[in-house]
């Protein structure tokens, strides 16, 4: 196959300092969804360096962060998007009609401990994998 037949769905997480909650999420949707979904995670005033509890606590489950780095929120990430999640961004989000606009009510990682993080990982995974569901309902997957 040379092309493909539909345009892949396309997800951008946001919270403030795009260090945290947003980089979890999108490391599990790039994971999780095995390259079916475009994946953006940006901040509306983003940090020096991600979260290194939230490193640690993803490396936990096999998903390595370390070379990620909190990106600005720009125009162009949110209309390039077909869904937005935001994690506390609050009016700092951009708003463009016709988007997909959902806000995931997550505490805050900064600050805290990696055994105070992994909830909060785990609950970003749920939410991820309910995510992909309904973005990619007839997921095929080959029966070995």
């Amino acid at each position: 196959m040379t092309t493909e037949t539909a345009k892949k769905p396309s997800v951008l997480f946001v919270c403030v300092h795009n260090a945290g909650r947003s980089q979890m999420a999108a490391a599990f949707l790039t994971s999780l969804s095995e390259g079916q979904i475009e994946v953006r995670s940006a901040g509306s005033q983003p940090a020096d360096k991600i979260n290194p509890s939230a490193v640690e606590a993803m490396s936990e489950v096999g998903i390595d962060m370390s070379a990620e780095i909190p990106k600005v929120l720009t125009t162009e990430a949110v209309k390039d998007s077909d869904v937005v999640i935001t994690m506390g961004c609050g009016d700092e989000c951009p708003y463009f009609p016709g988007k997909r606009y959902e806000d995931w009510v997550l505490e805050d990682p900064a600050g805290k401990g990696v055994d105070s993080v992994r909830p909060i990982r785990d609950e970003i995974r749920g939410r991820v994998e309910g995510l992909i569901s309904e973005l990619v309902p007839a997921r095929h997957t080959d029966a070995q």
